[in-house]
């Protein structure tokens, strides 16, 4: 389906940086957002409470405005918005979902949601602490699982990906993620 013109004339005020073109294509595709989010996550498997999905749809939107609206920007017009965004809409989401696996293959979502529940922080500290938390989890890794580990959680890379571009061999993958599993396990037991 080519672009249409009400699709073209909400292109033009974005990117003239009308508010009001914002708000109108916040309004649009909202809705294609959330389907889009809800569909990723069912797909790969995770579920998804109204909080999580409230905080995804804000993460693309923040991103669909990053690099000044370089998404945005980017798009061509050879097929509809709609089909442009739900490819976008889809790979960030998918990076945040990774994101979020990562930390729960490590224990530490649950944590994050008890925090949540007793109402201390809101979402842009918890995306803060999540982002500490991971960084320091991986200074505690030896450099050469670290590369292997990011690669596979926080950009969802396969053990083939994997293989080629640390130069590898594909089988060591999955046990060197095991065993970065078990050495941060290690590290959060209280010793006695």
């Amino acid at each position: 389906m080519p672009l249409t013109e009400t699709d073209r004339q909400l292109i033009n005020r974005l990117l003239s940086g009308s508010s009001a073109g914002w708000a109108d294509f916040v309004e649009r595709y909202a809705p294609l957002v959330t389907q889009v989010i809800r569909h990723t996550a069912h797909a790969h498997s995770l579920k998804l409470n109204s909080d999580d999905l409230d905080d995804l749809t804000a993460d693309v939107f923040a991103a669909l405005l990053e690099r000044d609206m370089g998404a945005i920007r980017g798009f061509r017009g050879r097929s509809s918005l709609a089909t442009y965004l739900t490819v976008v809409i889809r790979r960030i989401a998918l990076r945040k979902l990774t994101q979020r696996r990562y930390l729960q293959a490590f224990g530490h979502v649950k944590a994050h949601q008890a925090s949540l529940a007793s109402g201390e922080p809101d979402s842009g500290s918890r995306q803060v602490d999540a982002k500490d938390e991971v960084d320091s989890l991986m200074v505690r890794l030896p450099e050469s699982m670290r590369n292997v580990v990011s690669l596979f959680f926080l950009k969802g890379k396969s053990y083939r990906a994997i293989s080629r571009t640390l130069g590898i061999p594909f089988n060591s993958i999955g046990p060197t993620i095991a065993r970065a599993k078990e050495i941060l396990r290690q590290s959060h037991r209280p010793t006695s």
